[in-house]
């Protein structure tokens, strides 16, 4: 079965007229530029928006020492942690304070669950996403292969039509807030 980061990568190459691969180990050029950027533009487009598809929650173990200043006590991040979105306490997944510091989240509760967004498997990317990632790919593939910069500026613009559009999606796939506490409703009806 082939490595569907590698499709990823092939797509991409494609996009822009160069010879797919079929793994990161080759030994051409395509080859060895995607395995080296891959990725970063992977985290980066995951890092980019809350997406849902990779979003996850999970309490944090305490490290045993607690920070030096700011803080009373030090969380470890999950392995798989790209970015933080809100932080709770059991039942309720935001509201609390807090700073991330290296490897570690620093709170004054004693225990938290994070809401983050994960670096999750390609087989999970939802049709939306993977065409972003491979127009991200694509324009960051395109110089050191091609070395035509108005090509890349055209790539650059189609990747970020294609981010905004993955965006617009994902956001269609949640329940959008509503308010809870607006005084000028309340008094209105009092």
């Amino acid at each position: 079965m082939t490595d569907p980061a590698v499709g990823l990568c092939a797509r991409a190459l494609m996009k822009i007229g160069a010879a797919p691969l079929a793994s990161f180990q080759d030994g051409t050029a395509e080859a060895e530029l995607a395995a080296g950027l891959y990725p970063g533009c992977r985290d980066a487009l995951l890092a980019a928006n809350g997406w849902s598809f990779a979003t996850r929650q999970a309490p944090l173990a305490r490290l045993a020492a607690p920070p030096p200043a700011d803080f009373a006590h030090g969380f470890a991040l999950p392995d798989d942690f790209l970015r933080a979105l809100s932080l709770g306490t059991a039942g309720r997944g935001r509201g609390l304070e807090y700073r991330i510091q290296g490897a570690a989240l620093l709170c004054d509760a004693p225990a938290v669950v994070l809401t983050y967004i994960a670096r999750v498997a390609e087989e999970t990317f939802p049709a939306f996403f993977t065409q972003a990632l491979i127009a991200r790919l694509a324009a960051e593939f395109c110089v050191p292969l091609t070395e035509n910069s108005g090509r890349a500026d055209s790539l650059n613009r189609l990747a970020e039509t294609e981010f905004r559009r993955a965006r617009l999606i994902d956001a269609g796939q949640d329940s959008q807030p509503g308010f809870t506490d607006f005084s000028l409703i309340e008094a209105r009806f009092t």
